[in-house]
């Protein structure tokens, strides 16, 4: 989906408006628009605007893993075979065709790509290997990792500008020769 966002220009209210549904998106656009000290009208649609640009990809509600007695994370990197652009987009489909699979990517360099899996257990993960890895033929290596332990959860993008670098002092510039 990263493909297909349209390059528009961001100003200052959208990026008021993307801190604020990053937060909580599930705010009335009311509440919305008096956060971002915008009309209710402008922030509806900039809103739909910021969608259909496909700035926004989509709004959901956050599930704690904390709410399952049990749970497994794993990143795991995965090494194909042969990587021919179309053995990388058969497995990635196949990956993200996956419902255990929250997040995929191709990666450079190292492994070809690296998946984020949540599985209820072991016997789970060991389905999915199963399935995803042991038959596929192309699967050259796989490497996982388990979280012991979400230290930070973050889906968001960061607004902030960058800080500007202080321009040199005289004083701070190489004596002449």
């Amino acid at each position: 989906m990263e493909d297909s966002v349209a390059q528009a220009p961001l100003d200052e209210v959208d990026h008021r408006l993307l801190e604020l549904l990053q937060r909580d998106a599930s705010r009335s656009n009311q509440a919305l628009a008096d956060a971002a000290r915008v009309s209710p009208a402008t922030a509806l649609r900039r809103v739909r605007r910021l969608i259909d640009a496909g700035v926004i990809e989509r709004q959901m509600a956050i599930v704690s893993p904390r709410a399952f007695e049990a749970g497994l994370t794993a990143i795991v990197e995965i090494t194909l075979d042969r990587q021919g652009a179309e053995h990388l987009a058969a497995f990635e489909a196949r990956a993200v065709a996956e419902p255990a699979v929250q997040q995929c990517y191709r990666v450079s360099p190292g492994p070809d790509l690296v998946l984020v899996v949540w599985v209820r257990d072991m016997a789970h993960y060991n389905a999915l290997v199963q399935r995803l890895f042991t038959e596929d033929a192309n699967v050259r290596n796989v490497k996982s990792y388990f979280a012991t332990r979400r230290a930070k959860f973050e889906p968001r993008i960061d607004f902030t500008p960058p800080r500007a670098q202080p321009a040199p002092t005289s004083s701070s510039a190489a004596p002449a020769p």
